[in-house]
């Protein structure tokens, strides 16, 4: 949520920032804005709407500033307005801040500053309080301002009578930056920053910089110096266009092959699971007595794919927990527990927070992300990078199946360290996990089949998925990734679960989408697709290879999957329900990438 861009260097700023806001816009926001440092002080332009809207009202100003930043809002404290809209000013101090200033109401209060703010947001407030202790001595403002501060922030900030400098900190929210030639830039989303270098380093926490054109000053609260630990992009840059796809999300599904793939190969060292880059001992996989997945949405998803696999393969009790319930459901978590935390970005707040929580329980943490130096990395012991590249549509696909693979090879090595796999076994799945790039691909060569599925889907009001076991799962997945596209009411269905009072909602009007591609279940899945159809039901058929019912079921339309082990069917079918979102969304004519409502990376609780 939210994004922040700052340059200063020897290039015309305005361009810059709103380039970079764009490519930020998959975070999610309503307003856009930005701050030009001159000489004769700070230029604010700023509007509710799109990056497009703030582009017109650029033109309509002088913009020729080589310092500024920029950011997209994602209204909390106040409504979608001009005014609400970042940056904020208050007497000479300008301001831009992403996260929640909790206790901005008592300091309303107790700075007298009823009346004299514009605005019905928390970060209005910060800027206040800047101008109040602000007396030449930027450091000292910011480090007075802060201390103050009870709440999550990435604060960037430019005084009038420093022009050229631009002054940021952080606690929780993301900013990461870079010395480039000729001056400097920061953001919230490494992202950004690839057009310029592929060296960063994540701001540390209370620590303030200083962006100029002579590069980055870096200190603590107290003032000591402080050298900033750089990091390299280790991701193809190319990945960040569109590469001729009409939408990201398009694009992504397609790489999908070649993330699984190298994620795979990351993680196999002479044909079997290895993680010592990461420095994970065998220790931690053979100890625990129970592990707990906390995550939210797709990544949530994930961990339930895992549960399944580690619970059958290894005999652990899993638990998967929404991040954000966590804290208050009371967890039994201890040093026996393992705790898998997983996200795409790395900053999602409530999984954040509840990793915070488990570590001081003493449980052992692994986190599961894409992005090197992320909050959640940095607060993990151990750490597995996916190698998805950056993911720009807000639905996410390519990290979700790099996930899931990491969790087969994560499965594999319980496995060995627990001594429950002979060689041949293990051999065996290795040699079916490393097929899965080969028949992902299969899938996406049969795309135009799929798009043809949607047909059935387009016009409905409310879509049914139904399935067992894994494909249960895998259609909770399926569901989330329709409803977030296309805007249709989907929900997923333990097939078994229909005749407890869901199968009340059966119509001809309503278009059910079965699964099945698991041997030990089909009797009972294809039982329960015939319980639907009996009930008038339009049923979707998406199973494996060629085990069609002898039986005339009358199915509205059928996709016959590539065959694999009952296990690895996941990721196949996943991708098959990723383009089936696709198409129904992009035949409606939305914004595949930018759904309504929604933000990327969720960095507020």
């Amino acid at each position: 949520m939210c994004g922040i861009i700052g340059y200063t260097g020897n290039r015309e700023a305005g361009s810059i920032l709103a380039d970079a806001l764009e490519l930020l816009e998959y975070r999610g926001y309503d307003s856009a804005g930005i701050a030009l440092s001159k000489k004769d002080g700070v230029q604010v332009i700023k509007c509710a709407g799109r990056v497009k809207e703030l582009r017109k009202r650029m033109q309509e100003a002088k913009t020729d500033a080589v310092c500024g930043m920029g950011h997209t809002r994602w209204a909390t404290h106040g409504g979608v307005s001009d005014v609400n809209a970042h940056p904020h000013r208050f007497g000479a101090v300008t301001v831009i801040h992403n996260g929640i200033i909790e206790n901005y109401q008592e300091l309303t209060e107790k700075y007298g500053l009823n009346g004299k703010l514009v605005s019905q947001t928390d970060s209005e407030v910060v800027a206040a309080m800047l101008s109040h202790y602000y007396q030449n001595d930027p450091y000292a403002a910011i480090r007075k301002t802060v201390l103050k501060l009870k709440g999550t922030f990435a604060l960037a900030v430019m005084f009038d009578d420093i022009p050229g400098k631009i002054f940021a900190i952080r606690n929780v929210s993301p900013i990461v930056a870079a010395k480039i030639d000729g001056g400097a830039v920061f953001s919230s989303d490494v992202a950004a920053l690839s057009a310029y270098t592929d060296r960063y380093f994540v701001l540390p926490e209370f620590h303030i910089a200083c962006f100029g054109k002579e590069g980055i000053e870096l200190y603590d609260l107290s003032g000591e110096a402080a050298e900033p630990e750089y990091m390299t992009v280790d991701w193809d840059t190319s990945r960040s266009d569109k590469g001729g796809y009409p939408f990201f999300m398009e694009k992504e599904i397609m790489e999908q092959p070649a993330v699984i793939r190298e994620t795979i190969q990351t993680y196999l060292k002479d044909g079997v699971p290895d993680f010592s880059e990461g420095q994970i001992p065998d220790s931690v996989f053979r100890e625990c007595k129970r592990i707990c997945v906390i995550a939210c949405g797709t990544a949530m998803h994930a961990g339930l794919v895992g549960k399944s696999l580690i619970q059958s393969m290894i005999g652990i009790h899993v638990d998967v927990v929404m991040a954000s319930e966590f804290m208050y459901n009371d967890p039994v978590v201890d040093p026996d527990t393992l705790v898998l935390a997983i996200s795409q970005s790395g900053e999602t707040i409530d999984t954040l927070e509840a990793l915070k929580f488990a570590k001081k329980c003493g449980a052992t943490c692994i986190s599961v992300v894409n992005v090197k130096g992320s909050s959640i990395a940095v607060n993990s012991k151990y750490v597995i990078y996916t190698c998805a590249g950056p993911e720009i549509a807000v639905a996410s696909t390519k990290a979700y199946t790099t996930q899931l693979a990491v969790l087969y090879l994560l499965t594999a090595r319980m496995a060995m360290a627990r001594n429950l796999w002979d060689g041949a076994r293990l051999e065996g799945y290795i040699s079916e996990l490393v097929r899965v790039p080969m028949v992902v691909e299969e899938v996406l060569e049969r795309k135009d089949e799929i798009h043809h599925l949607a047909g059935s889907m387009l016009g409905a009001k409310d879509v049914f998925m139904i399935g067992r076991g894994l494909d249960y799962s895998i259609l909770l997945e399926g569901s989330l990734k329709l409803k977030e596209v296309s805007y249709i009411h989907s929900e997923a269905y333990a097939s078994g679960e229909l005749k407890h009072g869901t199968i009340a909602l059966i119509t001809r009007e309503t278009p059910v989408l079965a699964v099945v591609t698991q041997e030990k279940l089909k009797s009972k899945e294809l039982s329960n697709i015939k319980e639907v159809q009996s009930r008038g039901a339009k049923v979707i058929l998406l199973i494996k290879g060629e085990d069609l019912p002898k039986e005339d079921y009358s199915f509205e339309q059928i996709f016959k999957l590539p065959r694999m082990e009952d296990e690895f069917m996941v990721i196949p079918t996943s991708v098959v329900l990723q383009l089936l979102a696709y198409y129904v969304s992009a035949d409606k004519g939305l914004d595949v990438d930018k759904p309504r409502n929604l933000a990327k990376v969720v960095t507020v609780e």
